[in-house]
Order: C-alpha cells, then sequence, then structure tokens
C-alpha cells in the first residue's frame, strides 16, 4: 500500500484508550502517533499498550491545537459524530493523512475540527470506544486501499485468487531499446 498514515487524540483523559489506540496503530503499520492536550503517561497507557508502540513508532505530544504540526502533504481527518461528517463507508482515504479522534466525553473540540481537510463518522447507533473508533478507521483504511482479493459474492462463497501484479518493464529497458531503434533508424 502507498503511502502513510499517523493517528492520535485531542483531549483524552483515559491513558488505557491512548495505548489501546497506539497499540493497534503500530499492529495496523501507522509511520506515527501522536496526543494534542491529552493526560497521557506513557507508564499507564502501557498496560494496554503491550506492543510499546512510542518506543517503536515515532510518537509527538502537542500541548495545544495551536502547536499541532504534520508532515508537508499530510491531510488532516477527523473522526466525530457531527450532521455534516462523511459516512465511513463512502470515505476515500488520502495517502498521506494523519487521523485525530477526540477526547471520551467532549469529541474532537471546534478548533481541531477547523483543522481537519475531512470530518468523518462511523455509522453505528451511538459512539462507540476511542479505540474502537480508530480500530475501524485504521481496519477500513487497509482494506480500501490495500490490495486483497474481491469478496465472494455469497456468504461462504468460494474466494477466487488475486491475480499477480502486472507491472511494466524497468524504464532503463525501455531506454535501451528506444536508443538501439534509434542508432538502427540512423545506419539507414
Amino acid at each position: 500500500m502507498k503511502g502513510y498514515f499517523g493517528i492520535g487524540v485531542e483531549g483524552v483523559s483515559k491513558a488505557m484508550n491512548v495505548g489501546t489506540l497506539f497499540r493497534t496503530a503500530h499492529a495496523f503499520g501507522a509511520s506515527f502517533v501522536f496526543t494534542i492536550n491529552a493526560q497521557y503517561r506513557r507508564r499507564d497507557g502501557g498496560y494496554a499498550d503491550t506492543s510499546d508502540t512510542p518506543g517503536a513508532v515515532p510518537t509527538y505530544h502537542f500541548a495545544t491545537v495551536e502547536e499541532f504540526r504534520l508532515p508537508q502533504g499530510c491531510r488532516l481527518v477527523g473522526i466525530e459524530i457531527t450532521d455534516d461528517a462523511i459516512e465511513l463507508p463512502s470515505f476515500r482515504h488520502p495517502r498521506q493523512v494523519a487521523y485525530v479522534l477526540g477526547a471520551e466525553r467532549e469529541g474532537l473540540s471546534r478548533s481541531a475540527q477547523s483543522l481537519c481537510d475531512f470530518v468523518v463518522r462511523i455509522p453505528s447507533r451511538f459512539s462507540v470506544n476511542l479505540g474502537v473508533a480508530g480500530a475501524i478507521v485504521m481496519y477500513d483504511r487497509l482494506i480500501s486501499l490495500g490490495r486483497f482479493a474481491d469478496r465472494p459474492v455469497a456468504a461462504g462463497g468460494p474466494e477466487a485468487p488475486l491475480p499477480p501484479p502486472v507491472f511494466g518493464e524497468p524504464v532503463w529497458k525501455r531506454r535501451q531499446r528506444r536508443k538501439m531503434r534509434a542508432a538502427d533508424e540512423s545506419d539507414l
């Protein structure tokens, strides 16, 4: 899968939720994780983050939304239940993206939402746990941008094998052939 993603939280007070999110992000191959204005202590989050994500993945802590920074070209996607949010199954994930989730009770602040290129919602009857919401978004990214065989039409139907990838010839080979043709034409 081309591109990268990061995921983080704003205003969270429960270290176990952050630890769960970070561990799941590590498992799904996040390039970085972050917190914004969060009361996160690595030791407390470590009870849920048994993979020690901060020891393996770049981890950034921002004191305020105003201090928050992303890599150049990285889009920010907020995960929040709002009336104008895009439902996750209809959302096309950017290749270079950071996802941000809000605090357990307050959600994503208006100032954080104003920084977002997109706001996405998970179509559920009520809000789910922060770690679960992050896992759903990361899984959706994986299945929508990853290279997987099509699902069977019927339940339990046979799996169609994934066709092998088709690549063109290396660029240097095409250039070499062009030079040979040019040389042959000049001999005529």
